[in-house]
């Protein structure tokens, strides 16, 4: 009897020993491309990529759980999905889910590119029946085979996401999927939970990557190994990454592109590119040991030459939706959006003490209040000449907005008057509440303080808009509800923010205000986009709380509203601070004489 430890190897070795064949082997013997799907019609032939092999074997290596490819069109990112589902029909059956951005690709995939693969390879031919309706297990996004499954599931759908547990997931451009799936969250996150009882799952993710720090795809590549194809050169055998800053042509004609060495600067033609590629190798740059991460820009590429390359470039200068695209698609890098933000640490520094609770300067007074689930948040401004600004009071009221005595609240603190220097009070002048959460209470509130100029807003996106618009009262309460420029006024906030010198457009921050306050006031950045060539400026959030920032775009806002003319208030003030002394008579025993139509009349 052979002793228990040689049994249990026995038994394990199963799982630990590597698979016979891999992707790349199985695809080369295998795989047949279609003409609905491909110009090169036949068996598959892996050196016409060879970028791809080091991919596909990835899926084989059973130390690598997760593949991450981030590519650019035409390198065949969809076809290593492709082969990758044919070895698991054919060679290591299994339930598959392929994740596509919407329904349409879903179905497109199945009918375009799976169907006439299953048809045109013998190994698969007949392990799937013809997808009709009214066959059970075998539809077009759900098919079935012997020991195994296939789902094609929407980024969108929810349901299929997680309709069941598999052991393959691939996920195809990444980039282009929803932020949720429905309402319960990352349709990425959802799909890989699918896989979690399997210890041998295999993930699959592949993009074009879009913008930065946005982009799905180049998120997980930098958390991979953070592999890149490196080729030599025939003149100096330096291998090397291609980059376009070594793609080099004369007097804007493309046909003279040629590929720069980066070691020993000579210069390849076309044909000698296509060589170094196909003699290349991937390399990690980076440290991950389950993530397999790749990078491919359209320079290696063999279905686009450079001189095609160039003069895509040369259209796309000058052009910044088109060339964003090119350098997505092509470059296979994101996009930097222009943008504009505020350093969070010179708001830091800026913080002053107040000599007085209402400095000196103060003319005007306006507060900001927001409505959040569990408080109220109210923000109260001083303004002064040349937009001269002082943050003055920072509340937040906890309890539930459904709850009137925490609007009693509120109620006492936005009627309380702020002390000047010269011993007068000063009211606020003008409030403004979101309106956009708790909206019912809202309304009941401002129509009851209405007569205190507290009024409601509702904020408007959209660039060119005004700062405060025509108030709307086409609401259950019948009150009035002001629309907020939201774009205009975050414009007017970021440049005020950058006013270092104390005086015109200087914005006081108060010591007592603590960090957390400012990071919310600079919790957004600015930055331009394209649509149809047309320059439109977004703000994104880049924490999750942005209050402080909410709250002094409705000060703006309430100001705004006021129209005031603060030269007229100043003088006034001073006037209230040097009373005129009353006028005595010169000769206090003189009296008026009486009008002489009284006489007349007596």
């Amino acid at each position: 009897m052979e002793p228990l430890e040689e049994i249990i190897s026995q038994a394990f070795s199963v799982f630990e020993s590597p698979p016979e064949m891999t992707v790349s082997e199985f695809a080369d013997s295998e795989r047949h491309l279609s003409s609905e799907s491909s110009a090169m019609v036949g068996l598959w032939d892996t050196t016409v990529t060879e970028y791809l092999r080091g991919i596909m074997d990835a899926v084989s290596d059973p130390s690598v759980e997760e593949i991450v490819v981030m590519s650019a069109s035409q390198c065949g990112k969809t076809e290593v999905i492709l082969n990758t589902l044919a070895y698991h029909i054919a060679y290591d059956p299994c339930p598959c889910l392929i994740v596509m951005p919407n329904d349409s690709m879903c179905q497109s995939l199945s009918r375009d590119r799976i169907a006439p693969m299953v048809r045109d390879s013998p190994i698969l031919k007949g392990t799937i029946a013809e997808a009709k309706s009214r066959t059970s297990g075998n539809t077009i996004t759900h098919k079935t085979f012997r020991g195994g499954s296939l789902t094609l599931a929407s980024a969108q759908s929810p349901a299929n996401l997680s309709a069941r547990s598999v052991r393959l997931v691939c996920f195809d451009e990444v980039d282009r999927f929803p932020a949720s799936s429905g309402s319960e969250g990352d349709p990425v996150t959802l799909g890989k939970k699918r896989s979690v009882s399997y210890w041998n799952r295999k993930i699959l993710l592949t993009s074009t990557p879009t913008i930065r720090n946005e982009s799905r795809i180049e998120t997980a590549y930098l958390n991979s190994d953070q592999r890149k194809f490196f080729v030599p050169c025939e003149s100096c055998g330096e291998f090397q990454t291609l980059e376009w800053s070594n793609v080099k042509w004369q007097d804007k004609d493309p046909e003279t592109a040629s590929y720069e060495c980066n070691s020993c600067q000579s210069l390849w033609t076309e044909q000698m590119r296509q060589r170094a590629v196909r003699l290349g190798e991937w390399r990690a740059t980076g440290d991950s040991g389950s993530i397999a991460g790749f990078h491919l820009s359209g320079l290696y590429s063999p279905f686009i030459t450079m001189a095609q390359a160039v003069s895509e470039f040369q259209s796309a200068k000058g052009h910044p939706e088109i060339l964003r695209a090119w350098v997505n698609t092509y470059l296979s890098e994101s996009w930097e959006e222009e943008s504009e933000r505020v350093d969070v640490n010179e708001i830091l520094e800026r913080r002053e003490e107040f000599a007085d609770p209402t400095p000196e300067g103060v003319l005007v007074i306006t507060a900001g209040v927001d409505v959040q689930a569990d408080r109220l948040e109210a923000l109260v401004c001083g303004h002064g000449k040349a937009d001269e600004m002082w943050f003055l009071d920072h509340r937040i009221f906890y309890g539930s907005p459904a709850s009137d005595d925490l609007w009693e609240e509120l109620s006492d603190f936005l009627l309380q008057p702020f002390r000047l220097p010269n011993g007068k009070d000063l009211k606020i002048a003008q409030t403004l509440i979101d309106s956009g959460y708790e909206t019912q209470k809202v309304y009941q509130f401002v129509k009851r303080m209405g007569v205190h100029r507290i009024n409601a807003s509702k904020g408007i996106g959209g660039s060119g808009r005004p700062a405060v618009g025509r108030p709307s009262k086409s609401n259950s309460a019948r009150v009035p509800v002001f629309p907020v420029g939201t774009i205009t006024l975050k414009d007017v906030l970021f440049s005020r923010l950058k006013v270092s010198e104390v005086g015109p457009a200087y914005w006081h921050i108060p010591e007592k205000f603590d960090a957390e306050w400012c990071y919310q006031l600079t919790a957004e950045k600015a930055v331009k986009r394209y649509t149809r060539g047309i320059p439109r400026t977004e703000y994104i959030k880049l924490r999750p709380r942005n209050e402080a920032l909410d709250l002094t775009v409705l000060n703006l806002a309430s100001f705004a509203m006021l129209n005031v003319n603060v030269d007229k208030v100043q003088s006034r003030l001073e006037d209230q601070r040097r009373p005129e002394p009353k006028v005595q008579p010169p000769f206090p025993f003189m009296k008026k004489k009486k009008p002489s139509w009284i006489n007349r009349h007596k």
